[in-house]
């Protein structure tokens, strides 16, 4: 006979989805589903929620769902149970990026403990940092967390600082002057009673001299932007990969999300530049600048005011359950039935 496997319950593995829905996305659009089969959560791509004047192949999808694997895994991780994951399980469905299978019990980490704990508190800040700069201690706890998603974090020196944040303001003019670009922000700009896209308390600030390129979900309002003065030496970071294919990018957006996660944890806020990621002739730049590793995003980091965070769709939009097949069922499940009937 084989060991027992205990396994979480449904209603265990629904708290984990719920925590996986606040992975951050492009535009809040939250674009993924689950389903718990027994113990397994299969992760899909919405390609209803993708948004295809910004991302067309879908690359920054694939990163948003790729950063709510990694706080399904990090939740299940905190319930007190072992997981594994394979990417892309299924070649007859695209759609379907991961599948989380629970292996048994396990001991929690005081670092899975503290990373859980950031998952509520973890929130984009479009608003201006404070000048102190972050410790280089700090700096290189990030780079340790995307190194262990297999990522690469490197923060950007003074003088590469400067030609980023140009690169990004033409990256910005150029998108603004895409067919469509518009109607696909307003589409994404809340209203406020919206369970998706970025409301206006989350939309932040314009820059006073112009240097940081933010997105203007404002245009689509009809509430004027406030403006503040932003730090002068912004710490930016780039998060890229060695591959820049579909399964490179699930593992950016898992690297992203214990970056982010790590960052929580040391109250430092961070804000996507994404602009520079969404044309390709930039991203190429920023590559070739990487030695040859594919840019997946670029961060910026700092000190700044805590901020409330955006809505999230409900669960029942986002998850199904599954009877999973007697012969898939774990033994330990099958041996509780077969007690119960004999019970009964």
């Amino acid at each position: 006979m084989g060991s027992l496997v205990l396994v979480p319950s449904d209603k265990v593995l629904a708290e984990c989805v719920r925590s996986a829905t606040s992975a951050p996305s492009l535009h809040n659009s939250q674009p993924w589903r689950f389903v718990i089969i027994g113990n397994t959560v299969e992760v899909y791509a919405d390609p209803d929620r993708r948004l295809l004047v910004l991302d067309p192949a879908g690359r920054e999808q694939l990163i948003s769902v790729g950063a709510a694997l990694f706080t399904l895994r990090l939740a299940v991780s905190r319930a007190g149970f072992a997981s594994r994951t394979r990417l892309f399980p299924s070649p007859d469905e695209p759609d379907l990026v991961a599948r989380l299978t629970v292996k048994g019990r396990a001991p929690v980490s005081s670092s899975a403990q503290a990373l859980a704990a950031a998952i509520p508190h973890r929130h984009t800040n479009r608003w201006a940092f404070t000048a102190a700069p972050v410790p280089e201690a700090v700096l290189n706890s990030l780079r340790d967390a995307a190194q262990r998603e297999r990522a690469v974090l490197t923060v950007a020196a003074p003088p590469a600082r400067a030609a980023i944040l140009g690169l990004a303001r033409s990256a910005d003019r150029w998108l603004r002057a895409r067919p469509g670009y518009g109607t696909e922000l307003a589409r994404w700009t809340a209203t406020g009673q919206d369970r998706d896209g970025v409301p206006p308390w989350a939309t932040g600030v314009a820059d006073v001299r112009g240097t940081m390129p933010l997105r203007d979900f404002a245009e689509a309002s009809v509430a004027p932007r406030p403006v503040e003065t932003f730090e002068p030496q912004p710490t930016i970071l780039a998060l890229a990969t060695a591959g820049d294919r579909p399964a490179d990018w699930v593992r950016a957006g898992q690297a992203l999300q214990r970056v982010l996660l790590s960052a929580t944890c040391q109250q430092l806020a961070a804000m996507p530049i994404s602009q520079l990621v969404e044309v390709p002739a930039v991203r190429n730049v920023l590559s070739n600048a990487a030695g040859g590793l594919s840019v997946q995003m670029v961060l910026r980091v700092g000190y700044g005011a805590a901020r409330a965070g955006t809505p999230r769709r409900p669960l029942a939009e986002v998850l199904t359950t599954r009877r999973a097949p007697a012969e898939a069922q774990p033994r330990a499940a099958r041996g509780t039935r077969r007690a119960r009937a004999a019970a009964r």
